[in-house]
């Protein structure tokens, strides 16, 4: 297994003068007081971005503080290719933070919430701030437990129109549609790039409505099953980005 991953704000702006590097705050407190690390263990310090280092630590002080030695250079870990984006449209209560947690925890790159027309959920005002940090939050505690060090970009509420746009700049476009009788393809078998960017619709509990899926098709996307049941939308992204990470080979 690999090391524990913590995170720091800048790899390239810490000071590791000395060879040394000392975690504190939240961090340090995780790896000292929750992880309980020890004097020769191995971990991990990254910014979430793909920059990441190694060390050991060397002592445990105090309550929240890791004193980590014997650093590595700072190597970076390049983009995947292709790229996995999914729109998630808002799902009631926590499920949301599931689905960003278990996308995360497969491999995802992006994930853009969609205020879709049968979402129950509302993002508004502070709720909706609210709810986006907890997304944000959520990607990257679910980075650092799945030992990922470039974690998944959690970006601004969408619209339709935006979600449209981006479609349309996509290297392959396709939304989750459950209406069997729509002649939507099996996402298993449909051919998709080496490189570029795929990015995948998941629509609410109430299905995608019909004049998002025009505006979806008209923008280059197509319908999708994933395969006989209909999965819910907390759980169908994790199940569509998993298969389409075994498909392009990132997961060989």
């Amino acid at each position: 297994m690999t090391a524990p991953v913590f995170v720091i704000d800048s790899v390239e702006g810490a000071d590791f003068s000395g060879g040394e590097y000392v975690l504190d705050g939240p961090e340090g407190r995780h790896a000292v007081s929750v992880k309980r690390l020890r004097p020769g263990e191995d971990v991990i310090l990254t910014d979430g971005r793909g920059r990441w280092l190694e060390g050991v630590v060397k002592a445990a002080e105090g309550k929240d503080r890791l004193v980590v030695m014997d650093l590595d250079s700072v190597r970076e870990e390049e983009p995947e290719q292709p790229r996995i984006t999914v729109v998630q449209a808002l799902p009631k209560g926590d499920r949301g933070e599931l689905a960003v947690e278990t996308m995360t925890e497969v491999g995802v790159d992006a994930i853009v919430p969609w205020q879709a027309a049968r979402c129950i959920t509302q993002w508004k005002g502070d709720r909706g701030l609210k709810a986006l940090g907890k997304w944000r939050a959520t990607a990257r505690e679910a980075g650092k437990q799945s030992r990922r060090v470039r974690f998944p970009e959690i970006a601004e509420t969408a619209s339709t129109k935006q979600v449209a746009a981006l479609l349309a700049k996509a290297d392959f476009a396709a939304v989750l549609h459950s209406d069997f009788e729509y002649g939507s393809e099996p996402l298993a078998t449909v051919e998709l790039p080496a490189e570029g960017e795929i990015v995948l619709v998941v629509g609410p509990e109430g299905g995608v409505a019909s004049d998002e899926l025009a505006q979806f098709r008209e923008a280059g996307a197509r319908a999708c099953l994933l395969g006989r049941s209909v999965l819910r939308t907390s759980t169908a992204g994790t199940a569509a980005v998993a298969l389409l990470l075994g498909r392009t080979g990132r997961w060989s």
